[in-house]
């Protein structure tokens, strides 16, 4: 990789400052353990003074530590390992995913309590819920380690499958009591939100991910579920008459976004 650790995070990793993220520090060992030239600039950060001094505050420390009680010891590499599945930005938005999901799940129930039967508001969201949580799987905008983790000789198209599986299996078991509820079988909606998964993946490639995620979201908002709310009927795309070519349709889209296993690395 081109890309090293700036030299002022580099100075605060010799430090040993404490303030560092969990994922950050996960991507910056990551990185020194296949970077000689970022070993070497890490040694020349520790200069005597500093090694010396540190050396004298652990003796102290080993010396508190023997004198009290056994404690349960924070294993620092379990948040670190976790930053390959999921960011800590992930998170906001997968509640926030959730919630859009409850409240069109609560119109859908209030709807159907007065006797109407318009196009359920959970089914026609349901392919692209996702999105939300697949734009944050790869983006230097919303995650503050972008940078380092792209550095890492993990980075890649494998750790932004890990990161959206994490938000498939989060949202598709939300999506399936919610259609439950409203009576809707997942057949509907399962393999267009796995189309559309696929889609942002791809095309995040050349656009970037939260584009492509966004971009694909906004136009299905205005192509099928705007028209459906005024219509009041369900699209033609969400019948199971429509299925095969939404299985036809992830293939194509696998089988183009496979072969350029390198491409995320390359994003900035």
């Amino acid at each position: 990789m081109n890309a090293h650790i700036p030299v002022r995070a580099l100075g605060r990793y010799a430090a040993g400052d404490p303030g560092i993220a969990a994922d950050v520090l996960w991507a910056m060992e990551t990185h020194l353990e296949q970077c000689a030239d970022c070993r070497s600039r890490l040694a020349d950060a520790s200069d005597g003074d500093s090694m010396a001094l540190l050396a004298t505050v652990w003796v102290k420390v080993e010396a508190a530590m023997s004198a009290a009680e056994p404690a349960t010891v924070r294993r620092r590499w379990m948040p670190a390992r976790s930053a390959r599945w999921v960011t800590p930005v992930l998170v906001p938005w997968l509640v926030t995913t959730v919630l859009v999901v409850l409240v069109a799940l609560g119109f859908d129930l209030a709807v159907a309590g007065r006797g109407v039967a318009p196009p359920s508001l959970v089914v026609l969201l349901a392919p692209v819920a996702p999105l939300l949580g697949v734009a944050t799987a790869w983006t230097g905008r919303l995650d503050p380690a972008h940078e380092l983790v792209v550095a890492t000789a993990r980075a890649g198209l494998g750790m932004v499958l890990r990161r959206t599986l994490v938000v498939l299996v989060v949202v598709i078991p939300v999506l399936t009591v919610a259609g439950w509820m409203v009576g809707a079988s997942p057949a509907r909606w399962l393999m267009p939100c796995l189309a559309f998964t696929a889609g942002a993946l791809a095309l995040g490639k050349v656009v970037g991910l939260p584009r492509a995620a966004w971009g694909l979201a906004l136009l299905w908002a205005t192509v099928v579920v705007g028209p459906s709310i005024v219509t009041a009927r369900l699209p033609v795309l969400l019948t199971e008459a429509a299925l095969p070519g939404w299985a036809a349709l992830t293939v194509v889209v696998a089988l183009v976004l496979l072969p350029r296993r390198s491409g995320y690395a390359e994003l900035r």
